[in-house]
Parts: C-alpha cells; sequence; structure tokens
C-alpha cells in the first residue's frame, strides 16, 4: 500500500428534490453572486432551472447564468465564462447538469483567479492549480464523477487534455436521482460504462497489498453492472437510478484509488478518439477497454483472473488462467453491447487511416503504452 493524503471536503446532499434547496444550502457560503452554468435547452424545458432561480432568489443570492455547454465541452466556451465572471464580480459557479457542464465550471473557477491562458497553462502544460473559485453543482447525468473529484477535463483544437487539484472539488454536490430520468437510454448507458472505467482505471495497478481498495472496486463495479442496466431498461426505477448515481460518485472522487498507482490508459486513448470524432467518452470507453484488456492482461494474469472471478462472475479454472480472463474480458464487451453502446472502431467511427495520430501518445501507468503498442490495442478493437 501506497502512502497517501485523501482530501474529499464536497458535501454530498442526496435524494429526491433537493435542488428545491440549493440556494439555502449555498448561504453557507456566502456567496457576492454566483454564476450558474448550464447544457441545453432541456434544463430549461424540464422546469429544473426555474426551480434553481426561484430557490436562489428566495436565498438572496444575485447570480447570473451561462448556457450552451455541449459534451466534449469546449475552452471558448470557458473563456466566456470567465470573462463574464470577471464583468459581473462573481466569487462562486453552480454547475447545473452532467460532468462536461460541471469541467466547464470548474475550468472557469480556474481562470477567474489565475492570470495567464489557463489552457496552455493547466491543460497543455504542466502547472498546478492551487487557488479557484468555490463550485457546487446540482448533478443531472451520472458518469464522470466531476460532481467529487479533483479533475476537470476540456477540449480545445482538436485536443482534449485534463488537469487535476484538491483546490478543484466541488464544495457541495446535490444527487437527486430523479433528474436522471429523461435520459436518453444511449446517454445512461453511456455512464455507466464512464462510471465502470474510472473504477477500472484504479483496480489494474502494480502496488501490492491493497486488498481493502480492490474489494471497494469489485464491490462498485458489480453494483454498477446490475442496476445499469436496469437504469437503461427501466428509466423511471428510482432505485437503479440512486444506485448508479452514488456509485459514479464513489467511482471517481478518489476514494477507491488512495492508495494505489493507476493506470488511467483507456481513458487517455479514449480522450483522442472524442476530441477527433467529438464521439461520446463512454461509447468511447465501452470500445478501448476491451482491447486494452487483450493487451496487457498477461502482465498480470492473477489480477486479471480475479477481477473475471470477482466481478464478472466467471467460475475459476486454475488450469486454465488465460481462458478465465478472456471470459472475463468477453463479458464486458458483451455487457457493453446489451446496453446499446460500440463495441468495435468501426462502430465507434474510428477510421484506419486516422490510427496513427490518434495512437502517438504516451500512457498507462500499469502497463506503458507508446504509439506501436497503441496502434496494436486499435488493432482488437473489433
Amino acid at each position: 500500500m501506497n502512502n497517501f493524503c485523501y482530501y474529499s471536503p464536497t458535501k454530498y446532499v442526496f435524494g429526491k428534490g433537493e435542488e428545491n434547496n440549493v440556494g439555502t444550502y449555498l448561504t453557507a457560503y456566502a456567496p457576492k453572486k454566483v454564476l450558474v452554468v448550464y447544457g441545453g435547452q432541456s434544463a430549461e424545458k424540464s422546469g429544473l432551472l426555474g426551480r434553481v432561480r426561484e430557490s436562489l432568489k428566495g436565498a438572496g443570492i444575485e447570480f447570473v447564468e451561462l448556457g450552451g455547454v455541449k459534451p466534449n465541452p469546449r475552452y471558448e466556451l470557458a473563456l466566456e465564462g470567465m470573462e463574464l465572471s470577471k464583468k459581473e464580480g462573481v466569487d462562486f459557479v453552480l454547475a447545473v447538469g452532467g460532468g462536461s457542464v460541471i469541467d466547464t465550471a470548474k475550468c472557469i473557477a480556474i481562470g477567474v483567479v489565475n492570470e495567464g491562458d489557463v489552457w496552455d497553462t493547466y491543460y497543455a502544460g504542466d502547472g498546478i492549480v492551487t487557488k479557484a473559485l468555490p463550485v457546487a453543482s446540482i448533478l443531472t447525468i451520472a458518469a464522470a464523477g466531476s460532481e467529487g473529484s479533483n479533475g476537470t477535463v476540456i477540449t480545445y483544437k482538436g485536443h482534449k487534455f485534463s488537469t487535476g487539484s484538491d483546490a478543484l472539488r466541488p464544495v457541495l454536490a446535490i444527487l437527486n436521482p430523479e433528474l436522471t430520468m429523461t435520459l436518453p437510454a444511449y446517454q445512461t448507458a453511456c455512464g455507466v460504462s464512464d462510471i465502470f472505467t474510472h473504477l477500472i482505471e484504479r483496480y489494474f495497478t502494480n502496488t501490492p497489498d491493497v486488498s481493502l481498495t480492490d474489494e471497494m472496486c469489485e464491490g462498485l463495479m458489480r453494483n454498477i453492472f446490475k442496476y445499469g442496466k436496469v437504469a437503461v431498461e427501466h428509466p423511471d426505477d428510482y432505485n437503479a437510478r440512486a444506485q448508479v448515481m452514488w456509485t459514479g460518485t464513489l467511482a471517481h472522487n478518489d476514494i477507491c484509488g488512495c492508495d494505489r498507482d493507476q493506470d488511467w490508459a483507456s481513458h487517455q486513448i479514449q480522450h483522442e478518439i472524442g476530441a477527433k470524432y467529438d464521439s461520446a467518452h463512454g461509447a468511447g470507453l465501452a470500445t478501448v477497454f476491451p482491447a486494452w484488456a487483450k493487451y496487457v492482461y498477461k502482465h498480470d494474469i492473477p489480477r486479471f483472473v480475479r477481477f473475471a472471478t470477482k466481478v464478472m462472475g466467471v467460475d475459476n479454472d486454475v488450469f486454465h488462467p488465460e481462458e478465465v480472463v478472456l471470459e472475463g474480458i468477453a463479458r464486458v464487451k458483451a455487457y457493453m453491447s446489451s446496453i446499446g453502446l460500440p463495441t468495435t472502431k468501426e462502430e465507434l467511427g474510428v477510421k484506419e487511416e486516422d490510427i496513427p495520430q490518434l495512437a502517438n501518445i504516451q500512457c498507462g501507468g500499469f502497463v506503458p503504452l507508446g504509439q506501436k503498442e497503441i496502434m496494436e490495442i486499435y488493432q482488437l478493437m473489433v
């Protein structure tokens, strides 16, 4: 087990109707003016934004709004938010939406209080964020886990980069599973894939003696597979939505990864795909992970056997461990297909001529990968 310092300052408020109390919760932070960041028209049409406005007004909190966040959130909109915030004297950012909205809010929170270009310094560069405006969220999509994480991912000029710092952990996350019931099945499925892969990136580690967090990862993976499919097939099932939402938060606030080295190859490979084709993040991960697993499993067959037996329910066979491993990987792929996600590069829309460019990165903490290795992984996306 590695030495670690685990920091999670986020206050989580979970349950039905809690978004209506956002004004009351925000008074604890005494904001002078709040920037409300949201996505498209669904937040308006559903009445959610109206309820948020009424709650803020009822608490005497001034606010301005910035809409228009899209999946694979753009840096250009974050720049607009920074300019608006500085002009209006904003000192607090409230994200109403999913991971893209929260990541945009975090990017804005960085830019308001730091000099220089945020993209060049913190996303494309290696600058460390030491200060940012406080961020809160009302979560509408269970997927990215940004409501409790220290990270943010932004797209700019065909590149998708991340930055992370405990200064970016939201101070408040309001989680009402009812807000996810109107999501299309495909978007729900993409969230399930993202949540699962957040756990996978931590689970496959070279750090020994991490049995506690192994068990936590395995339990959460079993839970997301069990209730994720229910949520896709029965969108009004409150318990399934609640299980998926809370699993998504615990998968990415790093409680499962604080004592171990982590991998993140699947995410970094997918970031290149998402930036190139503007494809859904979870869809890309559903395709990338099984191929990655097939490529690297011989690095630690016992760990992959454990995953196959404890998470995917494969019967152990001590005489044929590789067969156990490959069956476990096949079951992941079959599950992703069963909830409507792509599992091949053709289904994902990846073009063969683009692969050398897409693979031209260095990534992987479990097994280090370069362009040659990643190109071979692409050929396993079949």
